[in-house]
Parts: structure tokens; sequence; C-alpha cells
């Protein structure tokens, strides 16, 4: 490789770095985002330019017309309640990716060499992104499955799961001895069927409010996957790309396994000791007191102070715009308004960050729930759109509930709340909320946007 070729890999690497930097605030975001959309270009043309003889052009151009096409209409066509779906589809690409390239390299050493010997640490990195790349990349597939409701989002269980598992994961640690030791093909293939076995049921056990954290968490294993393979292909981009990947995908898991007062290991093996991520999901009938968009607008126009809640169900009904309008009015009334943000709120980590940004909200509104929790305490009225999960009392007060321990908004403090809802039935961890039955909680009920068009223009007439 030329070496002005490995100062502008250097330079694409570099340009990852910048892009990620970006992304940590909302005013650097867009420019951030370029940044590393420029980079992968350059890194991607690179080959086309100094490659002699290249083989296989028309393939690799026909994939890469492909994947362009897709990756438009993907930006373009998919709705934010579907991003996470989407997420998890390219996170499980880019690890099958690694894996059939480790392949490759794989047969490509072996020939080179012939019967020689191949470096030890090589062979080892290759064996690693083979097995973790076909991990992640069935995993993502059944978290797809999961959030696309293809499949049930419950986990999944059978008797022997914990002895299959480990029988797999000795197999897989037995199959990456072999392929560094012999270097057979062979065996690297079988070792990626064992890998994609390993994945599914790695996933399978996992149910619905712990979705997010396992994204996370696959997403990092790709990245750790990518930097392998660059290790092995001697591809200054892929490493540290690879790198940033998996360092942040294994901080965001820590950090939003922390914010769900529970460790990763809990997360992703609890259902196997009996234990569940998933209630019952059965809609309650018991008494509620309930208003109509009237009432509510009433109370919302005199408070003095309000707080926002933002929840999937805001997504689904892609009301996050009317919301904006609704909160500007009260802004202009003289009411303070801000917007609590759960960390796992949502599909997907920072869901309802993007998704308010995509509404234009001052990103100094969303208030984080560290930093708000304590002022629940001192206000008129909570305004729950969506949300469920993370202001459910259960997580403090319910042992044995599958969010018991989980960091919750503090809305159950405040002097009103306002829950808007669809129905009855529980939010996606699948158990009953109390605080819909608290003396001081009124329901609105329908369809989100609809019901903040009716309060808008309530609070417009008064």
């Amino acid at each position: 490789m030329p070496t002005w070729v490995q100062v502008v890999y250097l330079l694409c690497a570099v340009g990852f770095i910048l892009a990620l930097k970006g992304l940590s605030g909302p005013r650097t975001a867009r420019s951030g985002n370029l940044i590393g959309a420029a980079a992968a270009v350059v890194a991607c043309v690179l080959p086309f330019v100094y490659v002699d003889r290249l083989e296989h052009v028309p393939l690799m151009l026909g994939a890469v017309a492909v994947g362009t096409v897709g990756g438009v209409l993907g930006a373009r066509r998919v709705q934010m309640t579907q991003m996470p779906q989407m997420v998890a589809l390219f996170n499980g690409v880019g690890g099958g990716a690694a894996a059939l390239v480790a392949l490759l390299e794989l047969r490509h050493m072996t020939d080179a060499v012939g019967g020689g010997e191949l470096p030890g640490f090589d062979l080892a990195a290759t064996a690693f992104t083979i097995f973790v790349g076909s991990v992640s990349f069935a995993g993502s597939l059944v978290t797809f499955a999961k959030l696309q409701e293809l499949m049930t989002s419950r986990p999944v269980t059978f008797p022997g799961l914990p002895a299959l598992f480990a029988l797999l994961l000795v197999g897989a640690i037995a199959l990456s001895v072999v392929t560094v030791t012999d270097a057979a093909l062979a065996w690297a293939v079988v070792l990626c069927v064992v890998g994609l076995v390993f994945g599914v049921l790695l996933v399978l056990p996992v149910g619905g409010a712990d979705v997010p954290i396992v994204i996370s968490l696959l997403n990092a294993f790709t990245g750790l996957t990518v930097a392998a393979g660059g290790y092995v292909l001697g591809n200054t981009v892929l490493l540290v790309g690879g790198t940033l990947v998996g360092s942040a995908g294994t901080f965001l898991t820590l950090l939003m396994a922390r914010a769900m007062g529970r460790s990763v290991a809990n997360i992703m093996f609890g259902a196997l000791k009996g234990g569940s991520t998933l209630g019952g999901g059965v809609a309650s009938d018991r008494p509620v007191r309930s208003a109509g968009p009237d009432d509510v607008g009433i109370v919302l126009a005199y408070a003095s102070r309000v707080i926002i809640v933002p929840g999937y169900g805001l997504a689904v009904a892609q009301a996050q715009h009317t919301l904006r309008e609704l909160v500007d009015l009260l802004l202009k009334r003289g009411i303070k308004v801000d917007y609590a943000i759960h960390p796992v709120a949502g599909r997907m980590p920072g869901h309802m960050n993007v998704l308010l940004a995509e509404a234009q909200v001052p990103y100094e509104q969303l208030i984080e729930m560290d930093d708000i929790n304590g002022e629940f305490k001192h206000t008129d009225v909570v305004l729950v759109v969506g949300a469920n999960d993370v202001v459910n009392p259960a997580a403090k007060t319910t042992p044995g509930a599958p969010i018991y321990g989980m960091p919750i908004l503090n809305a159950d403090e405040a002097h009103q709340i306002v829950f808007m809802k669809r129905s009855m039935r529980p939010g996606f961890a699948g158990i009953e909320n109390e605080l819909l039955f608290d003396p001081k909680t009124t329901l609105l009920f329908g369809d989100a946007k609809d019901s903040l068009a009716k309060l808008l223009k309530a609070v417009e007439s008064l």
C-alpha cells in the first residue's frame, strides 16, 4: 500500500473521530454527520484509485449501487418509529459483512502461503471476527423481528437452553483454537454457523423493555469485529472506525444498563434463571379518572410549571410537531415548560432526543432525568405523552417486577398528572402502571396527535 494511501486512510480515520465528537452535541451533529459520511465515501472510493488490476469491479460497483439506493430509501422513507429496526438491520449487516470478509481473507492467506505457517495473532483475529460478526448478524435479525413484531417480544426460553448456550460457547472456543492451529476454511465455516446459532439464542431470552440495550450491545460487537478485521487487513480506517464503534457501543450499553438499575448480565440472561423482562401485557379494567381535551386544556393553561414526559407513543403518533406547538403556546403565556428525557425512553438510545430535534425543539428545553427529577415536586402539571414504563412507580415499589430497580422519572411527585394514552394496555415491559390509578392522575384517551391538536385549540381559546 503506497504511503500516500496510508495517509489518506489515516485522515479518514481522523474524520470518523471528528464525526463522533460532532455528534456529541445538537449544534454540531449535522456537520459531524457530514464529516463522517465524507470520510466513509473517500475510504470506499480509494481502493478503486490505487489498486492495480482490481478484480470483480462490476460486482463491487453493483454492490455499492445497491447499498447506496438502500441507504437513501431507508433514510427518506423509514419513519421515526421504525428507526430502531433500521439501526438493528444496519448493525447486523455490518457484523455479517465483517464475518464474510474474514472468511475470504482466511482463504486468501492460506492460498498465499501454501503450506507455510501463518501468523497466529492474525488467525486469532480472523476467528474472532468470524464468530462475533456472525453473532452480531443473527442477533440483530432477531432484534429486528422483535421490534417489527414479526415474532413475540416476550422472552423465549425452553428447557435445556442454558446447557445448549454453554455447549455452543465451548464449541466456539474449540473451533477458534482449531482455526488458529489448522487454518482450515472448513473449520472457519463451521465456526460461522455456530456463531449464527449462538446469536439467535443470545437474543431470544431478552424481553421487550431491554431491546434498546441489546441493540447497543450488538452494535459494540459489530465495531469490535470491524476493528479486528482492520487489523488483519492492515487497514487503518477500519481499525480506528471499528474501535470507535466498539468502545462507544460498550460505554453506551453500560450507561443504559445503569439507567435501568441492572447489570448487563442480568438483562441478557435474567430470563434463563426464571426471571422475565416482560410482564403479562393484559389491559386493566380497573376504574380510572378521565377527562376531555377542554378540561385538560384549562389545567395546562392555568399552571405555572409544566413538565412534558415524551415516550414511544409520541413517536408512533408522529405528534412531536403538534406537541412543540402546544409547548410554544404555553411558553408565550408565561408558563415554564421543560421536557423530561429518560435515558431508555423509546426503542433505541436517544430516541426522544432525535424525535424532538426533528420538530426543532430547542435543545435547552430537553432536561435529562438526573437533572429534572428534583423538579417534579414543585411542578403543577406533568403531561405524559406516550410514555409508561419510565414513570411506573413499580420500579421503586414492587420487587420482582420486570423494571424493579430501574431509575424512573418522578412524575408521581407532581401536583397533577395528565396521562395521554390510546388505551389501558400496559407499556413495553408489559406490566400495569399504578400511576394511572393515582387520585392525582387524569387520563386523556385517544391518538396522541389528535389529542394534542384538540389540547392546542382548547388552550388557544382561553
